[in-house]
């Protein structure tokens, strides 16, 4: 049986250190303290450390590759959204000379293994992250890896300014319904939120907007549904709220939302009733419906913008090193 092979934990037990500051040492030595860098060097040496073909590939940056994942199908209308924001990320990437690789994955627990394989591999050298939510253990997985990223969608479970390390774009949804509040209010002071259930952390930025709207207008944010991302449940919790109270006008966490509470407004025979959407698909601008766009080409051009930080190659940022966050400003359409 032949000797057992060094690893990376091997070194970082040796010096004293943890595993992501061997990783540091190996990928982004400059953010290394210069006595901790030497002494992991040491170990490096005395131990006969050798990283494997892939790992040393990822460091030399041979790959320009970005891998992002891509949701399971769901069918839907708002999922367009996504899907032009990989398109314009996809195009402005190669304008840069880099490429994306886009990979499949029907869970969290999947997608970091779909990740581990690939970074391993050397087939890519940094991610983009989609979907942030409560608790995301993948970015505490790319984080302890080491492996640059930039995610679209905030660390939701601490404030924005306490990682400047953990690179974000985001649209800035509570801004977009508070336009659309604001817009509402000029009809009449009932304007409800139609939102999705609790512990959706964009979903609750959303309804934010709509509340601090409400209570600045000195209106009661009492109007507020909740329903799956489903036309037809959209349809069916509007068709309650029309048959028990008198409403001005509803905003809508999504254009699913909206649609499925413009069904249920034809059929209550209230085709006056304001409701405005949010991701300006076609299938609100087919009816008609105001929306709040969530302009995906500026997200894509915000996240390669903090993935490079110069030339045409992805370079990790270490904290403080200029922009960590790119907020982007929705815009209101109305029709």
């Amino acid at each position: 049986m032949g000797e057992k092979s060094i690893t990376i934990e091997d070194v970082a037990q040796a010096a004293g250190v943890s595993r992501q500051t061997v990783s540091n040492v190996l990928n982004t030595p400059a953010i290394v303290k210069a006595t901790t860098r030497e002494r992991v060097q040491d170990a490096i040496a005395k131990l006969g450390y050798a990283p494997h073909a892939s790992a040393r590939r990822l460091r030399t940056r041979r790959s320009a590759t970005i891998g992002i994942h891509l949701d399971p199908y769901a069918g839907g209308i708002s999922g367009v959204v996504l899907d032009r924001f990989v398109h314009a990320l996809t195009e402005s990437a190669g304008d840069r000379g880099l490429r994306v690789l886009v990979y499949a994955a029907s869970d969290e627990d999947e997608e970091i293994r779909r990740m581990s394989e690939l970074v391993d591999a050397g087939d890519v050298e940094a991610v983009v992250v989609t979907g942030t939510r409560y608790g995301d253990r993948r970015i505490a997985w790319l984080t302890e890896r080491g492996v640059p990223f930039v995610s679209f969608g905030r660390p939701w479970d601490a404030s924005p300014h306490d990682d400047a390390a953990h690179l974000w774009v985001d649209v800035d949804g509570a801004s977009g319904t508070r336009a659309a509040t604001e817009h509402a209010l000029s009809v009449g002071p009932r304007v409800a939120f139609l939102g999705w259930p609790a512990g959706s952390p964009t979903g609750d930025d959303r309804e934010r907007g709509w509340r601090e709207a409400m209570m600045d207008a000195g209106a009661s944010p009492d109007l507020r549904l909740s329903a799956e991302e489903r036309v037809a449940d959209a349809r069916d919790r509007v068709v309650e709220l029309l048959g028990a109270a008198d409403v001005d006008a509803i905003v809508c966490a999504s254009d699913t939302l909206a649609v499925g509470a413009h069904v249920a407004a034809v059929a209550a025979h209230h085709s006056d009733l304001v409701i405005i959407g949010f991701d300006n698909t076609p299938a609100v601008e087919a009816l008609g419906l105001p929306s709040v766009e969530q302009l995906p080409e500026l997200v894509a051009a915000g996240t390669l913008d903090l993935l490079m930080a110069g030339g045409t190659r992805i370079e990790r940022r270490a904290a403080g090193s200029g922009v960590a966050h790119v907020l982007v400003q929705p815009r209101l359409v109305i029709r």
